[in-house]
């Protein structure tokens, strides 16, 4: 594994991908949905290692992030696929490409506003009776027929 450029990396993840940063990095994940130009935070981030202090998240760490700004959004190179059945006329011939977004990562430790505690959380609305269920149908009775008439 290369080393990294700072004493301060993270893991973070994007689309279910982890990514291993330090600011200053660019890189780049799969497609977000956000404007060039655009900041981002990051709040997926499983391991954060300052020098020789090393937190490790079971499966996060709480209240940390990483600071990223969008630079463009790309595509990546054409993935051919062919497919074909021998001795009949069956060929099946498709192609498709990633779209990714390139990204520069600004801040690694940003602590993010802490989660509102019960006394500030906002009144929910009441929540509905639940709908009376239909009345189940009667059984029939059928009656048998006695065997050998």
């Amino acid at each position: 594994m290369p080393e990294a450029k700072s004493a301060v990396t993270a893991v973070v993840v994007s689309g279910g991908k982890q990514y291993r940063v330090a600011a200053g990095d660019q890189l780049l994940v799969g497609r977000l949905k956000a404007e060039v130009g655009a900041e981002l935070v990051l709040d997926r981030v499983l391991l954060h290692v300052d020098g020789e202090d090393v937190k490790v998240g079971t499966p996060g760490i709480d209240g940390l992030t990483v600071t990223a700004k969008v630079l463009r959004h790309s595509r990546g190179p054409r993935i051919e696929v062919l497919r074909y059945k021998s001795k009949k006329n069956v060929r099946v011939h498709k192609g498709a490409r990633a779209d990714y977004t390139s990204i520069e990562v600004l801040a690694i430790g940003d602590r993010k506003p802490a989660r509102k505690t019960e006394a500030q959380a906002e009144p929910q609305a009441e929540a509905k009776p639940a709908r009376p269920r239909a009345r189940a149908k009667k059984a029939v009775a059928v009656e048998e027929k006695p065997d050998g008439a």
